[in-house]
């Protein structure tokens, strides 16, 4: 069975907000690492919008939008190779090797994609996490706190009909004072 991992920036008051994060190349490299070694990505609508208008022209030699440093290219041409689930109800159409999972499909789909041979998914955002861990299928969650207050977003998991109990299988300070906890559901041996 593939594991379904997650993986998200959080601030220290749990804001999701990216615009509130703070990128470094060390920080891009281990979420192109994290990207690449995923046989496939699960993204929401939103997530996935984002992603696409953030880094598909850039991977695709478009013009290079002046907050783009070089050290970012990696992980732009690396999320743009790989292959994507997007799971939404209004999107009629997608492309940038992408296909639609609808909404009433997630729990099916996921499943079949964890019960083929691979190295693993990832899936990141909010709303689309949220409820992959409602439905117990997310197999690590991966948090990455900023040292920084944002005051204001979306919160992670806010709404969650129960508790996560979670268990730290490793940890990793960056340079730049953020830390990356990666944790597996208590009675989870690991992944």
């Amino acid at each position: 069975m593939r594991p379904l991992r997650y993986s998200i920036n959080v601030t220290l008051d749990g804001c999701c907000d990216h615009e509130a994060m703070i990128p470094d190349e060390e920080l891009h490299r281990r979420a192109a690492a994290f990207i690449a070694r995923a046989d496939a990505l699960i993204f929401g609508r939103i997530t996935y919008q984002l992603m696409e208008a953030g880094w598909r022209s850039l991977a695709e030699g478009g013009a290079r939008p002046d907050w783009v440093a070089d050290w970012m290219v990696p992980f732009a041409e690396t999320i743009h190779a790989a292959k994507k689930y997007v799971v939404s109800d209004t999107l009629e159409t997608v492309d940038w090797n992408a296909e639609i999972v609808r909404v009433a499909d997630i729990e099916k789909t996921v499943r079949a994609l964890r019960e083929r041979p691979g190295e693993g998914l990832a899936t990141g955002g909010v709303m689309l996490p949220q409820a992959l861990a409602e439905l117990g299928l997310i197999d690590e969650y991966e948090f990455v706190v900023h040292p920084r207050v944002a005051g204001h977003g979306r919160t992670l998991f806010s709404g969650l009909s129960k508790p996560l109990d979670l268990r730290l299988v490793d940890r990793l300070d960056y340079g730049s004072g953020a830390v990356a906890m990666r944790y597996v559901p208590r009675g989870n041996d690991g992944i």
